[in-house]
């Protein structure tokens, strides 16, 4: 007879990469996974996994439990956000997938003022460079995403306003010269960020008189991590992209300085998704409205060159 540490088990474990992931996730040892499978599969009588080196693989059977727990699980988590609900109380888990950098410095705060605010709720955040390419899988509430989305059936709640811009070093501009229009930036050493699986080379700008300009890079250096680009930008490497977010601090202390100010780049709003299994519960409603107001109070505001 299975039971729901059974199905959570074993959905980790088929979600893993290997058995050795699976038991980083599970905060257990590998022999700890593989004991517990054998015990699961011996109460059963039957193979769940393919035994062997590598990646783990499902068999039949296992393939058809693990749809079916994840359905059981779900179920279970809605039932008890459904009774939570009731009680009118603020309670339970939730996980929130954020990127990189604005995550930890921007939502991770956010996050500890609503604990704070409700004890009873058990945050998890989780940091990726593709943030969006979480929403296959069933295990989170929210996801920040940052850009605009070409195509989303899943609500979304803009959270705030979010320009990008154009920065370098005042030294490095003062070796190099200042780029004048897009087409100079062929010129150019230009730093980017690989993240969302978006097609981050392309750069496209809207000059005063509103025509669009669009221009491909060459990058001189890329990092999944915006932080880590910013900051070799700050030491002088090149030009890169970043939002508003991201370099109000570097702009006050003149460590950068915008670049082509009369060309427009598109916006990158964030946005939250939300996870139909929880749309309506207490938790997750309360996040969203604690992020709306910390964004909407704590944005940088550049304009034109200046900080608003």
């Amino acid at each position: 007879m299975l039971e729901t540490p059974d199905l959570k088990f074993f959905t980790t474990l088929a979600a893993a990469p290997s058995l050795a992931a699976a038991a980083r996730e599970l905060e257990v040892t590998p022999s700890a996974v593989s004991q517990r499978l054998a015990q699961i599969e011996a109460r059963l009588g039957l193979r769940l996994v393919e035994r062997g080196r590598g990646p783990v693989v499902l068999t039949a059977e296992g393939d058809r439990l693990v749809r079916r727990a994840k359905t059981v699980l779900t179920d279970l988590s809605r039932l008890n956000d459904e009774l939570v609900g009731l009680r009118g109380d603020v309670a339970g888990p939730l996980r929130i997938i954020a990127p990189f950098g604005f995550g930890r410095i921007h939502i991770a705060p956010i996050i500890g003022k609503l604990v704070l605010e409700f004890p009873s709720i058990t945050p998890d955040l989780v940091l990726s460079d593709d943030p969006y390419g979480a929403a296959a899988s069933d295990n989170w509430d929210i996801i920040i995403h940052i850009g605009q989305l070409a195509d989303s059936s899943l609500v979304q709640r803009k959270l705030t306003a979010n320009k990008r811009f154009l920065c370098a070093t005042p030294d490095y501009l003062k070796a190099h010269g200042e780029p004048r229009h897009p087409q100079e930036l062929l010129k150019h050493a230009c730093g980017v960020i690989r993240e969302d699986q978006a097609d981050v080379t392309m750069w496209s700008f809207k000059d005063p008189k509103g025509s669009r300009h669009s221009i491909r890079i060459r990058p001189a250096f890329a990092s999944n991590d915006g932080e880590v680009v910013k900051a070799w930008a700050c030491q002088g490497l090149g030009i890169v992209m970043r939002s508003e977010w991201s370099i109000t601090r570097e702009l006050r202390e003149n460590k950068l300085r915008l670049v082509m100010e009369d060309y427009t780049l598109s916006s990158a709003d964030v946005i939250a998704l939300v996870s139909p299994k929880s749309l309506r519960t207490k938790r997750v409603e309360h996040l969203i409205d604690k992020l709306i107001e910390e964004c909407t109070l704590n944005r940088p505001g550049i304009i034109g060159g200046c900080l608003g």
